[in-house]
């Protein structure tokens, strides 16, 4: 047995728990697994965390001290975001490192390009704290599941906007409101757009799309709509009507290609997603064979993140210490299958219209839908408070969304209608199942 040398660049939440977590277990490594991992070069913006870790001995503001250093084995990238980020990857992979990483951005939009680099110089990516933090999804797709094809994953893959949502549900809030208070509780940054408008639940999908269906799925792929417009009024209707509203990162393996989206979502109360709330995560996947799993815990935060870290940097170091051959990162996938257009998603839908509370407004709207080839399966009415305007919800039968956004447009056209308020896809669950084997 051999030492394991690591250099760690970004010592923040997730670099700090990082270190930490193999402090503490340093000896338990050595004698449950014959792992002796040492943290060889730490690397941040200034010295302040290195000394609250007891770690300014090995500390530099300079990442190529890490990348370049010939004794360290693999490199740990928790920096975030595209550059330097690209460039560690690349000098690291120059100098024969293997590197782990929580980049979920980088790799959703890069990976193709890192993973070629990293097969030509014999090394290795490990990415599993990029797609749902301390959930072992990308490990169980990768080999647990491997035996399956796999139909769909679909979860809740950002804690902020679940945290929101829930207490929405919970306190009868406003999103305003409760996003006010997540920022002032830590929960969501002071800038929410990655979280709130679906960019990093995009990431996610992509990442697991990518290796659940062996295709190459970029985030650019991924349709995404957040979670700003989704009022009190919304999910307490969605109750009524027996469903919860979750942003749910989706991807379906279809025989048109892969259906791949992020969005606000209504699914039934009793499906087991409804029942994920606070800042917790889901991850939902379906094989063939072995039908229906979830993986269930926290998508963020210093040691949940930093559990799924150190996982990858084992899994690597077990064959650096014994003396075993790492095998290069595989060719990426190419893109095999086709990205299908939002427009021919089929689902139902649930759309409410603010309008002038007078006669014939029911019968003109209904009207426009019915034209445009929208099937109504019910409809409610709800007086507002300033006596001029109503709401009117309608739950549709399933419709093509390129038909619900032409009757978006000719509904807005209207003088009667105030707003389209609101337009949330019902989610077909039973589709997900599509092409599993009767057990």
């Amino acid at each position: 047995m051999r030492s394991v040398n690591i250099g760690i660049i970004g010592l923040g939440t997730v670099g700090g728990g990082v270190v930490r977590l193999i402090q503490r277990h340093h000896d338990d490594y050595v004698e449950h697994y014959g792992i002796d991992l040492q943290i060889k070069c730490a690397c941040s913006r200034n010295d302040a965390e290195a000394k609250n870790l007891g770690i300014a001995d090995i500390f530099t503001t300079n990442w190529q001290d890490v990348t370049s250093d010939p004794t360290i084995d693999i490199v740990i990238e928790l920096i975030g975001g595209e550059h330097p980020a690209t460039e560690i990857f690349e000098d690291a992979f120059a100098h024969g490192k293997h590197v782990v990483s929580a980049n979920k951005a980088l790799l959703g939009r890069h990976v193709e390009h890192l993973a070629k680099l990293a097969n030509s110089h014999g090394v290795q990516i490990k990415c599993e704290a990029a797609a749902a933090g301390g959930i072992p999804v990308v490990s169980a797709l990768e080999h647990d599941l491997a035996g399956n094809e796999i139909l769909t994953i679909a979860g809740i893959m950002n804690g902020t906007t679940n945290y929101i949502l829930s207490r929405m549900a919970n306190e009868g809030l406003g999103f305003d409101e409760v996003l006010a208070d997540a920022q002032r509780l830590g929960y969501a940054e002071a800038d929410p757009t990655a979280d709130v408008d679906g960019f990093d639940a995009a990431s996610k999908i992509a990442i697991l799309a990518s290796i659940g269906f062996r295709t190459r799925v970029n985030t650019d792929d991924v349709f995404m709509q957040g979670i700003r417009n989704v009022s009190a009024t919304d999910i307490e209707m969605a109750r009524q009507f027996g469903y919860a509203i979750k942003l749910l990162a989706i991807a379906r393996n279809t025989e048109s290609g892969v259906d791949v989206r992020v969005h606000p979502t209504m699914i039934p109360a009793t499906h087991q997603l409804a029942s994920v709330s606070g800042a917790m995560n889901a991850v939902f996947i379906v094989g063939d064979a072995v039908g229906e799993t979830m993986f269930y815990g926290a998508g963020a935060g210093s040691f949940p993140t930093a559990s799924a870290v150190v996982g990858d940097v084992m899994s690597l170091a077990d064959h650096i210490a014994h003396g075993k051959e790492v095998i290069p990162e595989s060719e990426p996938f190419g893109h095999n299958l086709a990205i299908r257009d939002i427009a021919d998603l089929e689902t139902r839908y649930y759309i409410r219209l603010t309008v002038a509370d007078k006669l014939g407004v029911l019968a003109e709207t209904t009207k426009v839908l019915a034209d445009d080839g929208i099937s109504i399966s019910d409809i409610n009415q709800m007086k507002s408070e300033d006596n001029e305007t109503c709401t009117l919800i309608y739950m549709t039968h399933a419709a093509k969304e390129r038909d619900i956004e032409k009757a978006r447009a000719d509904l807005e056209a209207l003088d009667s209608v105030k707003a389209v308020s609101s337009v949330i896809r019902i989610e077909n669950i039973e589709a997900w199942n599509e092409g599993a084997f009767d057990n």
